[in-house]
């Protein structure tokens, strides 16, 4: 499928957050993080397991309030918004699990359909038969369409799951590890995968990895997450460039092993 270029509108952030700090406890996981998404930009956050990765794009999506701290999503103060203000954000914000989260009970098309038939009732059988199609075919899986989730690879089951969160159309997508358990050469797929959404549905997405490779391909910038603070920002070359002997280490780990 053939599409133009998607350019990144640097005057443009779908999200800002500011100052934003978050407590377990005694457990401090987040502690004066500032970040920026524009639009049609990817963001990667790279990070060890642990150090708030996930807790990050929980507060992003209004799942986790921060304890002090400004988060704003397409226009929105997530942590002022009610219940309803806060549900139609979401509809805006397609959520990629680490795991799938598919429903093993039902075919490819029945977990696609879900979320379509539950949140956009007015659609006719015909339009959402056309949406279902245009997102397996997106993924490259349009011949799976009356398969169970337990008759395909991990791969496959993780594209049909970036499918799913398609299907609304959103325009920020959030990837958790999106590569974690993945053979490499899958990795390499899911990654290509990233980019070709972004350029299909112009999205614009931040994706959790603590995968050196996944960050490399898919991020238009990186931003390096430790101690609770990103402690470098910019382009995967100028990250790594860093004297910083953390930030050496998290690439020797990756990559010599």
């Amino acid at each position: 499928m053939e599409t133009a270029k998607h350019i990144i509108d640097r005057d443009c952030a779908v999200i800002t957050i500011r100052d934003l700090y978050k407590s377990f406890g005694n457990n401090h996981v987040l502690k004066g993080v500032n970040l920026n998404l524009c639009k049609g930009e990817n963001v990667v956050v790279l990070g060890r397991s642990g150090t708030g990765k996930s807790v990050l794009i929980k507060i992003i999506s209004g799942l986790l309030k921060p304890d002090k701290g400004y988060v704003n999503v397409l226009g929105n103060e997530v942590d002022k918004l009610d219940n309803k203000a806060l549900q139609d954000l979401r509809l805006k914000i397609g959520f990629s699990f680490q795991n799938s989260a598919l429903y093993d009970s039902m075919t490819v098309r029945e977990n696609l359909e879900f979320p379509l038939v539950r949140n956009m009732k007015h659609l006719s059988r015909k339009e959402v038969n056309i949406s279902i199609d245009r997102v397996l075919t997106a993924v490259g899986l349009a011949q799976s369409k009356e398969q169970m989730p337990a008759e395909l690879s991990g791969g496959q089951r993780k594209r049909i799951g970036i499918a799913r969160t398609l299907i609304l159309t959103p325009e920020i997508m959030l990837y958790d590890e999106p590569t974690a358990g993945l053979d490499p050469i899958t990795c390499i797929e899911i990654n290509n995968l990233i980019n070709q959404v972004k350029e299909m549905f112009n999205t614009s997405s931040i994706i959790i990895t603590h995968d050196l490779t996944c960050a490399k391909i898919t991020g238009d910038s990186v931003a390096m997450l430790l101690d609770g603070t990103f402690v470098k920002e910019g382009t995967f070359d100028e990250v790594f460039a860093s004297n910083d002997e953390r930030i050496k280490s998290f690439y020797n780990y990756n990559f010599i092993k």
